[in-house]
């Protein structure tokens, strides 16, 4: 029988010596979540998912750190808190459908192909994001990243053969899966809800939170693909790849300059604690 201490050193799905956990501690991955948001919602039946099941517009901070959370504990924590969360999300997943206002196709959240396009867009967001913010990575070790990141598609439900596995493989799921997608009224309000999202008052006036939000939020949007933000077309946006890379190693040196200790979130420091790494 294993003992307690085994059990609590339990590296997780990846562990330490992982690219997952270098990206997924990374600084940059405040950015990464919210391109990740904005890319999504250029697929007109995920965007409809989200409009038609979530409550982002009522509570978008709490959907944003229940999202942050769940990506933390399935990198972070053990094997078991791991499949739990996942097991969690499928029974979500599966009692969820609708039908796109638009085009007036019907959907099931649980549809494979949905969650593949979820599952890649934010891991494709997570790994560039980094890489574009100054996180040095070889080809060999991004090639890495997107195959250890096939076991976190299995917690959702995904065959991990059925999930790009490589640089090569998710850029031509990318390529593939251009011609489905477009920017709708839904994905058009999610996107500027994004950019300006409701703030309390006296936030707005007493703190620097808001331009302190509007530059996060159009660096992220800068870092979009070129052929996403075509579809958006939003003006008086930074369109240049220049630019978003500029504000991207600029934002991730400001957050490092923070001492290790502060800056890690509490599922980092809580797996570091549980396998003795200080």
């Amino acid at each position: 029988m294993t003992s307690a201490p085994e059990l609590d050193a339990d590296p997780g799905l990846f562990g330490p010596d992982s690219v997952t956990w270098r990206v997924h501690a990374d600084p940059s991955m405040a950015l990464a979540g919210l391109r990740a948001l904005l890319l999504q919602a250029v697929h007109p039946l995920a965007m409809a998912g989200v409009a038609q099941h979530s409550d982002f517009r009522q509570d978008p901070w709490g959907r944003l750190f229940r999202t942050a959370d769940y990506v933390g504990v399935t990198t972070f924590g053990t094997t078991r808190e791991a499949r739990i969360a996942g097991a969690k999300v499928r029974g979500i997943h599966g009692r969820l459908a609708g039908t796109e206002p638009e085009s007036g196709t019907p959907y099931r959240v649980s549809d494979p192909e949905l969650l593949r396009w979820v599952h890649c867009v934010e891991v494709e967001s997570f790994l560039s994001t980094a890489v574009r913010c100054g996180l040095r990575l070889s080809r060999e070790e991004q090639d890495r990243y997107y195959g250890e990141q096939t076991l976190q598609a299995s917690l959702v439900g995904l065959d991990p053969d059925d999930v790009p596995g490589s640089v090569d493989e998710v850029a031509a799921y990318f390529a593939d899966v251009r011609p489905q997608l477009r920017v709708t009224a839904e994905a058009r309000r999610a996107a500027l809800f994004v950019l300006w999202p409701p703030m309390p008052a006296l936030v707005q006036v007493g703190t620097p939170a808001r331009p302190a939000w509007a530059a996060l939020a159009t660096a992220a949007f800068a870092m979009l693909p070129r052929w996403a933000r075509r579809l958006y077309a939003l003006p008086g946006l930074p369109t240049t790849d220049v630019a978003a890379t500029a504000a991207g190693l600029a934002f991730r040196t400001g957050v490092l300059v923070v001492p290790e200790g502060l800056r890690q979130g509490p599922h980092v420091t809580a797996a570091r604690e549980r396998l003795g790494l200080g």
